[in-house]
C-alpha cells in the first residue's frame, strides 16, 4: 500500500529558492552564447533584412515598367514623334528599366541609316545589360546565404576546440566551461542556418522574379517598336534617310 506523506512548513519558514536550472533563459542568453561569430551572423541577418526590402522596392513591374511611361512613350511613337520619345527616354527623371532600353534603342535609330535593322540590336543589348545589372545587385544576398553556414560552422569548430580544451585542462571537471563551448558550438549553427535558409529562397526568387519582369518588358518593347515599322513613322524614317543621304 502506498502512503503519501505531506510535509507541513512551520510558520515563518519560507520555501527554498528554485535552483539556477530552474531560470528560465531568454532568447539573449542564447545570442549570448553563440559568441563574437554569433554577432557576426547577426549584423549580416540586418544587412540581408535591408537587402530583401530593396529589392522588394526595386525588382517589382511598377518599378521597371511604369504603366505611365509605357503610355508616354506609346503614344509619341504611334503619333511619329520620335525625337520627343528619345528625350523623353533620356529624360534623368524617368529613369527605369523600359526607358534605359528604349532610350538606347531610339539613339541608335535615329543616329543610324539603317532605322529599324539597328534598334532591335541595340534593344537587345540594351536589354542585356539591365538585366545583368538586377542579377549582380542580387549577389550580395546569395553571399550571405552562402556564407552563414559556413560561420556557423566555423563557431561550431572554435565551440568544439574549447570544449576539448577546458576537458582537458580540468579532467572534466569543469562542468560549466564545458556547456558553454558546447552551447556555443550549437548556437552558432542554428544562427547560420537560419539565416541561410531564408536568404537562398529569397534570393532563387528575386533571380526569377528578374527573369520574367525581363521577358514581360521585352515583349512591351517589341511592341512599342512595332510602331517604328509601320507606315506613319516608315516614312518620316525614309525622310529622315534620304535627307542624311543628300
Amino acid at each position: 500500500m502506498i502512503c503519501s506523506q505531506v510535509i507541513t512548513l512551520p510558520m515563518g519558514v519560507a520555501m527554498p529558492a528554485a535552483s539556477d536550472s530552474q531560470v528560465v533563459r531568454t532568447w539573449w542568453d542564447t545570442v549570448l552564447d553563440g559568441g563574437p561569430v554569433g554577432f557576426i551572423i547577426i549584423a549580416m541577418s540586418v544587412v540581408a533584412v535591408a537587402l530583401c526590402i530593396i529589392h522588394f522596392l526595386q525588382i517589382r513591374r511598377s518599378a521597371l515598367m511604369p504603366s505611365a511611361q509605357l503610355i508616354e512613350i506609346d503614344q509619341r511613337l504611334k503619333s511619329g514623334d520620335i525625337e520627343g520619345a528619345t528625350a523623353y527616354c533620356l529624360e534623368p527623371l524617368n529613369d527605369s528599366f523600359l526607358t534605359r532600353v528604349m532610350g538606347a534603342g531610339l539613339s541608335r535609330y535615329q543616329a543610324s541609316a539603317f532605322g529599324v535593322f539597328e534598334i532591335k540590336n541595340a534593344i537587345e543589348e540594351a536589354g542585356q545589360d539591365q538585366a545583368a545589372r538586377l542579377y549582380r545587385s542580387t549577389d550580395g544576398l546569395g553571399v550571405i546565404g552562402t556564407t552563414s553556414p559556413l560561420l556557423g560552422l566555423l563557431g561550431t569548430v572554435v565551440g568544439m576546440v574549447g570544449a576539448f580544451d577546458s576537458m582537458s585542462l580540468s579532467g572534466g571537471s569543469n562542468s560549466e566551461q564545458l556547456a558553454a563551448n558546447i552551447s556555443m558550438a550549437l548556437v552558432t549553427t542554428l544562427m547560420g542556418l537560419a539565416l541561410a535558409i531564408p536568404c537562398v529562397a529569397l534570393f532563387t526568387w528575386f533571380r526569377n522574379r528578374i527573369d520574367s519582369l525581363a521577358s514581360e518588358a521585352g515583349r512591351e518593347v517589341e511592341r512599342l517598336v512595332l510602331h517604328l515599322e509601320s507606315g506613319q513613322v516608315a516614312g518620316s524614317g525614309v525622310a529622315k534617310t534620304s535627307s542624311k543621304s543628300g
